[in-house]
């Protein structure tokens, strides 16, 4: 890609991969250390958490409100404020359709449908990690849950906020999950563009 065209976007050319190898591996997620042919003459080695992908979801109630979890935390040491979210480790599983399940299993309300809102990178220089987020609107409580929660899941609660507390309470620093920050920012601003963001 051409650096000086007008359009900002990431350029997604991996570089050769000499060697890949798992040097470490973890109860969620694994360490792996790839030899990268940077350019010619020029190789080195990077390790990175090798991540299976997540999704998350920004789910409103058929009243227009968001609805939110607060989760432990254990590596930042905090309950924090998120949305409703989960890795994409069930193979062959529509990521929007897992959008949907996590939005189920952590808060009891359920959608029809899901519209993707964006792709991000948590932490690109050490983590493969994407994290696909979607937007669902008129979400109703589900008559019943196949779903039992457990570990820091179980003390899951869930709250319904209206989206300018959402707003301000992210711009005021008060929140910290990297997805609630920026799924709730790129909603409220496309809504303030006036772009279609219903399903």
């Amino acid at each position: 890609m051409n650096i000086h065209e007008d359009t900002l976007a990431d350029d997604f050319c991996p570089r050769p991969v000499a060697e890949s190898r798992t040097v470490y591996e973890g109860l969620v997620w694994n360490v792996a250390r790839d030899s990268v042919d940077f350019a010619p003459g020029v190789r080195f080695s990077r390790d990175y958490v090798s991540h299976t992908g997540a999704v998350a979801i920004l789910a409103f109630t058929v009243e227009g409100e968001a609805i939110v979890i607060r989760q432990y935390r254990h590596p930042a040491g905090a309950h924090m404020w998120e949305l409703p979210a989960g890795l994409l480790d069930k193979e062959g599983e529509d990521p929007a359709a897992a959008a949907l399940r996590e939005l189920e299993e952590e808060t009891g309300y359920t959608a029809q449908s899901a519209r993707h809102l964006l792709d991000y990178y948590p932490s690109a220089g050490g983590s493969n990690e994407k994290i696909r987020v979607y937007v669902a609107h008129e979400c109703t409580k589900a008559s019943t849950i196949d779903f039992t929660r457990v570990d820091e899941e179980a003390e899951i609660l869930t709250r319904t906020v209206p989206l300018d507390d959402l707003e301000s309470a992210a711009l005021s620093g008060r929140l910290h999950n990297s997805a609630l920050l920026i799924a709730t920012l790129a909603y409220t601003s496309r809504v303030r563009k006036g772009e279609d963001v219903a399903i």
